[in-house]
């Protein structure tokens, strides 16, 4: 028998519990906590109590409020879909109670819009020792990428030299600005400066400063901007054979004019201001004024498209592949009430939590999803939602 507490109670979080909630052979009893427990009450109510055995209210900045919980719970594992600022304290309460751990991004301090793995890579040893298992990133990207690299590796390619991650939005939610996951997340991840991995070392650009014009599949063509993401950090690291990694996200126009306006007057700052005798946070501010992401679903038209191309050498000649998943905004609303990036990030959370529950991914210490096996992981995507395709392609989109 399996047991699950699932902590954070959002968009990406209600697709994960509604897919564990239709697999009772993987996920025998599921449990929720969040800060506002209504938001789970409401959950248990849609999936049904038979299924979400119980509902609790924690903060999980505080770690010894966690840990209690987990005590008190007594999961196998606790998927972490809270904020990445509380991946530490989560962390640490699981460590305290041996019990397994799963997120899916990686931890940033509140204080700076930093993104990196090294604090939660420090935890190997400690994990290792304790004979508990974290596998980090375990969403679309990080997460699918990572395994899409891995497959790659593994069927394609004897080296792979050259890795390009996109990820196009092609829907319209119909608002004149919004963001479709957490946006004080989302924003700091943006408007701060590019980097990527070329010739051995991390090179950095201007935000969004460098464009190139791809064709998505069943998409069209997109304006899509370099930007960093985590996963390239992992992927470099487990794929030294690599020359350079870069990850690009499409904008519109639109949303990248009213960005420049909220960068122009200081409302995506982190740094607080006093405001009628308090301190806030202006991008703090900022995400309560705009629309909840899991508001987003009804009416929402068009697709996702994100996907890998890997350059590399099969038996001495190069060659280029692109594996991607089309997501459909209102395929995805039917289904689970979720918008697609919700969905590609919520049901990836699904299969690593049942291939840790399973053992067919599970060894002490901490891990990223590249590390393991990806056929397991990529039979379960075609099962549940996200059947992904690979394209062979004459050469790479992207200008030299």
């Amino acid at each position: 028998m399996s047991r699950v507490l699932i902590i954070g109670a959002g968009g990406v979080a209600a697709v994960t519990i509604k897919k564990c909630a239709r697999l009772p052979e993987y996920f025998d009893e599921i449990y929720l906590a969040s800060r506002t427990v209504s938001k789970c009450e409401a959950l248990q109510q849609e999936v049904g109590a038979d299924r979400v055995k119980g509902v609790f209210a924690v903060d999980a900045d505080d770690a010894k409020a966690v840990e209690a919980l987990i005590n008190d719970v007594k999961p196998d594992l606790v998927v972490n879909l809270a904020l990445p600022y509380q991946d530490l304290p989560i962390m640490d309460a699981c460590l305290a109670t041996k019990t397994d751990y799963l997120d899916t991004a990686n931890y940033e301090p509140k204080d700076v819009a930093k993104f990196e793995y090294s604090w939660q890579w420090a935890y190997q040893d400690k994990f290792k020792e304790a004979g508990i298992m974290a596998l980090l990133g375990s969403g679309f990207d990080p997460g699918v990428t990572n395994v899409y690299t891995a497959y790659a590796a593994k069927h394609y390619f004897d080296e792979i030299h050259y890795l390009d991650i996109v990820d196009c939005n092609g829907g319209d939610h119909g608002q004149a600005f919004a963001t479709n996951f957490n946006p004080e997340i989302n924003i700091r991840e943006i408007t701060q400066r590019g980097r990527f991995w070329e010739d051995g070392e991390w090179k950095e650009t201007d935000p969004l400063s460098v464009r190139e014009d791809l064709d998505y599949q069943n998409i069209g063509v997109r304006a899509s901007y370099l930007m960093f993401h985590e996963e390239l950090e992992s992927i470099v690291k487990h794929f030294p054979t690599l020359k350079r990694a870069r990850f690009w996200m499409t904008f519109g126009d639109a949303y990248l004019n009213h960005l420049r306006v909220l960068e122009g007057i200081g409302m995506t700052s982190i740094e607080p201001v006093e405001f009628q005798g308090q301190q806030i946070v202006p991008l703090e501010f900022l995400k309560a004024v705009l629309p909840n992401p899991g508001s987003l679903a009804e009416g929402y038209t068009g697709m996702t498209c994100i996907g890998t191309y890997i350059t590399g050498v099969k038996d001495g000649k190069e060659k280029t592949i692109f594996i991607y998943n089309n997501c459909d905004h209102a395929v995805c609303n039917e289904e689970v009430g979720a918008q697609a990036v919700s969905y590609t990030t919520g049901v990836p959370a699904m299969i690593g939590a049942m291939m840790m529950l399973q053992g067919k991914w599970h060894k002490p210490g901490v891990w990223n999803m590249e590390q393991f096996d990806p056929d397991p992981f990529m039979a379960e995507l075609n099962i549940h939602g996200l059947p992904w395709h690979v394209i062979e392609c004459d050469s790479s989109p992207f200008s030299k």
